[in-house]
């Protein structure tokens, strides 16, 4: 057996899959995020741990306990946890989506070498800005840090004692040299860090050490259950939908919206609109990222419609026809990253009239997270990256209409595979790859990713949002500065 966790923003899901790549159980526990104003966002990895552990203990059956081989990890990427002397957290995670680093990230922004280093520049999300906020503002806690982690890397830390970090989450923290796969230690230097703080660098299928005896004994579990270190979640979750090969772009509608394009070499977008980043087979990826995709379809259905009947609402989207008959959603909720790279950035309709309803209002979210990640795929085009078919994963996989709502707006098929577990799916792959079930990780999606169901785009809606994203790639530059005044 192999367990795949996947630590996300709001829960951790763990599944359990047997050496066949069956899915035998999933389970998930759910945490607090406190949001200290509209934008900072910060969880404490105590809750991670507990929610973790508590999450290992309901999955395994009694029969499963000694059959299990392997544990990996799928993570929210960026995150910055720190540590002091005695292995204690010192303060909140400070998470993906919080945007108070705005100034932090023109600083670095303004080093000449720091593209040519990192591949990167610096966004709000990253963790480099994260540290430097910390330098600046929290003195105290910048000299008592001996660790620095990310989310998923904490959880493996607790489980087997080694501080380690991955080739993909290392990319996100705008402190690994990409090309090279190693530490910067250029960006280090200006970070006034020691590297010793920093994980040692693994692959994503490398096994980084056994699981620590006191907890194989709560856990009932083997002593030799391998400890892998897995990715970050977007890398992973392209594990877990087999995305792993040129042409194959994997689409991932969680709370934040991803495409992902795997690379066999090292490439950059010369503007750095889209991150260039190592990828969980040893590769590269290109990937664009909105922060607002699936949250901001849960934003409108629970938070402004008291609701949880996700079903009803995709009936009223599927009610109305292409383009919301001119109404446009701009899903900037807590700010944007691709290809804007802009905190300010808020959620705006345009386009109302008499002729609106919520159901209009529904579809056009739905619309406009479609809208907002072609600006990222019209970006790899750019780029002479190709497209040979999308596979969907996350929880706006689920969604029939938002489904062909992507292939109109993409005008390409969106392809649906046997698990919509993609990032759990992908960590339990690279746990039976770390553990020799497999010889590769493209040998084990090869065996375990099958391809169930296709949604073709239709060419009536294809023209209908040709027309009408012309339109809205026009609505954010008009509004950047009053963004900036709001």
């Amino acid at each position: 057996m192999y367990l795949g966790i996947d630590l996300g923003t709001s829960s951790v899901k763990l599944l359990l899959m047997d050496k066949k790549g069956i899915v035998k159980k999933t389970v998930s526990k759910d945490y607090p995020i406190t949001y200290l104003n509209d934008n900072w966002a910060e969880q404490n990895p105590e809750d991670w741990w507990n929610a973790t552990f508590e999450g290992i203990k309901n999955i395994l059956k009694d029969e499963q306990r000694d059959s299990l081989n392997g544990i990996s990890f799928s993570g929210q990427m960026h995150g910055l946890v720190i540590l002091d002397e005695n292995d204690e957290v010192i303060r909140p995670a400070i998470l993906w989506c919080d945007q108070r680093t705005e100034e932090e990230c023109k600083e670095l922004n303004s080093l000449e070498w720091l593209y040519d280093v990192t591949g990167n520049q610096a966004l709000t999300g990253f963790t480099a800005p994260k540290i430097l906020w910390i330098k600046k503002n929290e003195p105290n806690n910048f000299k008592k840090i001996k660790k620095i982690m990310l989310p998923k890397d904490y959880i493996a830390y607790k489980l087997s004692g080694v501080h380690g970090i991955d080739v993909s989450d290392a990319s996100g923290t705008l402190m690994l040299n990409v090309e090279k796969r190693e530490w910067s230690k250029e960006i280090i230097e200006f970070l006034d860090i020691d590297e010793k703080c920093l994980g040692k660098v693994f692959e994503s299928y490398e096994v980084i050490g056994k699981i620590k005896e006191s907890l194989a004994n709560q856990l009932e579990v083997s002593k030799e259950v391998n400890i892998v270190i897995g990715g970050g979640d977007q890398a992973v979750g392209a594990v877990g939908v087999g995305a792993i090969k040129e042409g194959i772009i994997s689409l991932a509608l969680g709370t934040s919206g991803v495409i992902f394009s795997p690379s066999e070499r090292y490439l950059r977008d010369e503007d750095c609109r889209l991150h260039s980043f190592c990828d969980s087979t040893g590769k590269y990826h290109q990937m664009g990222v909105i922060l607002s995709a699936s949250g901001a379809f849960k934003w409108w259905v629970e938070e402004v419609n008291s609701s949880k009947d996700y079903i009803e609402f995709n009936k009223m989207a599927d009610e109305i026809k292409a383009g919301s008959e001119g109404l446009y959603f701009l899903p900037y909720l807590i700010g944007e990253r691709t290809p804007h790279n802009d905190a300010s950035a808020k959620g705006s309709f345009i386009g109302l009239s008499l002729n609106h309803g919520k159901n209009h209002m529904t579809r056009s979210v739905m619309e406009g997270v479609a809208y907002a990640l072609r600006d990222s795929f019209e970006l790899l085009k750019e780029m002479g990256i190709g497209c040979e078919k999308i596979r969907v994963s996350g929880g706006g996989a689920k969604s029939q209409v938002w489904k062909q709502i992507f292939a109109d707006v993409l005008n390409k098929d969106i392809i649906t595979i046997n698990t919509s577990e993609g990032p759990a799916l992908g960590a339990a792959i690279l746990a039976s790859v770390g553990s020799g079930e497999y010889k590769s990780v493209e040998e084990a999606c090869q065996k375990i990713i099958k391809e169930v169901e296709v949604t073709k785009p239709l060419l009536e809606n294809v023209k209908i949002y040709e027309k009408n994203y012309g339109i809205f790639k026009e609505i954010y530059p008009a509004l950047k500065n009053i963004y900036k005044k709001l």
